[in-house]
């Protein structure tokens, strides 16, 4: 197995680690850089190592015992080290923390420090896609839609303001959670969409660690605020649509779309679970915000025992009421594909056509385009939306199905 087979594998088998190296390096050193730069090379090592005599027994202990090891090497290598990095210098040792209880989480913490209000939105979220998430700079860039050099900039200076201002590695007090949730909120839907629907070339379609991590740390939080309406629609979003993942792929690996699915094999306890919460926040009688939408419309899918029961004028309905609270292109074009259902597909090609401007470079935009003019009977031109979806995704399995489509068309 050549270095290149045996990165991929650790990768994919322990990418689930990198936030729980990243968050207690993170803690222990007080510095953002130090920790992603041990937790890198870690993993270069785990690569060089196991390859040779094996994965150990517990790899994740190898590698934060093997991180806080390079990282306090790469202290004492420098000239200059503040007390604090000092401290935890001299009280290393080779055993790995122990875990924190419920609330006091290392990852929790990192997530909260990622997204302090000092920073910009966008920049919280892709720093903590990057430092909780593990994704890769190029993975963030294509779920900002922008180039990979400005999102690694942008990391960097994120990562430098945060030591610049002594932003604190810790859980906001009860006080100011209220006022930081929204960014967490943000950043933790963006790394569950990425364990969803993998951007990456060399991961696997659906990637359950993120999908886990995500719900994990949103549950956290709802402890933290448990009567805050948004924590608990973001929560039964996700359990909603984790509840489908064991139906979203075929046996051959094709994407397997919504009307496609067996709905025997989704998650029963889940859907239970995420119909409990939205119920609810309805019964709450607080006006919903986005995620609570967003969980609302999932609910509609999960309670159709059949693509042909799916209420679809109470779907275009809630998104009409998400088109106020948040008019994204993004947001349009899903609605778009739900009227397409109720009104008819050249109804939503023309409510499609009108987001190029905005969505040319998602590829999203171009699988919706071509499936409403393949229901159009447009086959040419039904062609080219695919060709180019294909060619704006990386997903293997998103490629697989839109390729199946695309061929039968003749």
């Amino acid at each position: 197995m050549s270095t290149a087979d045996i990165a991929a594998a650790i990768t994919r088998a322990h990418r689930g680690e990198w936030a729980r190296v990243v968050a207690s390096l993170a803690k222990r050193f007080g510095d953002l850089d130090v920790a992603e730069e041990a937790a890198a090379e870690a993993f270069v090592a785990a690569v060089e190592r196991w390859g040779t005599d094996g994965v150990p027994p517990n790899p994740g202990a190898w590698l934060t015992t093997t991180a806080n090891r390079k990282a306090i090497d790469r202290i004492r290598r420098e000239s200059k080290r503040d007390d604090k990095q000092k401290e935890a210098l001299v009280a290393h040792d080779d055993d790995p923390p122990e875990p924190l209880g419920a609330i006091d989480d290392d990852r929790l913490r990192l997530i909260f420090t990622c997204c302090h209000p000092a920073l910009a939105m966008e920049t919280r979220v892709a720093l903590t896609l990057r430092m909780v998430g593990g994704l890769t700079v190029p993975e963030i860039a294509r779920a900002f839609l922008v180039q990979e050099s400005a999102m690694g900039q942008r990391i960097t200076r994120a990562k430098s303001k945060i030591k610049t201002a002594h932003i604190p590695y810790r859980v906001p007090d009860a006080a100011d959670l209220p006022a930081r949730v929204s960014g967490v909120l943000a950043v933790l839907f963006l790394v569950f969409n990425e364990g969803y629907l993998a951007s990456g070339p060399d991961t696997d379609p659906l990637r359950h660690d993120l999908t886990a991590e995500a719900i994990r740390l949103t549950r956290l939080i709802r402890g933290l605020l448990p009567e805050d309406g948004e924590v608990a629609g973001l929560l039964a979003l996700m359990l909603l649509t984790e509840a489908r993942r064991t139906a979203r792929v075929s046996a051959t690996g094709d994407l397997v779309p919504l009307d496609q699915q067996d709905r025997g094999a989704w998650d029963a306890e889940l859907i239970a679970e995420g119909h409990g919460l939205v119920r609810e926040r309805l019964a709450s009688g607080v006006a919903p915000g986005r995620y609570q939408v967003l969980a609302a419309i999932n609910a509609v899918h999960t309670s159709a025992r059949d693509i042909r029961d799916t209420d679809w004028s109470q779907v275009v309905a809630l998104y009409d009421h998400l088109v106020r609270l948040d008019p994204s292109p993004v947001v349009a074009l899903n609605r778009a594909i739900a009227v397409a259902e109720l009104d008819g597909p050249d109804v939503a090609l023309a409510a499609v056509d009108r987001l190029e401007p905005a969505l040319s470079g998602y590829h999203p935009y171009h699988a919706t385009r071509a499936d409403l003019l393949r229901r159009l009977g447009r086959s040419q031109q039904s062609r080219e939306a695919y060709d180019k979806a294909i060619e704006l995704t990386d997903n293997p399995a998103e490629i697989t199905y839109l390729t199946r489509r695309r061929d039968q068309l003749g």
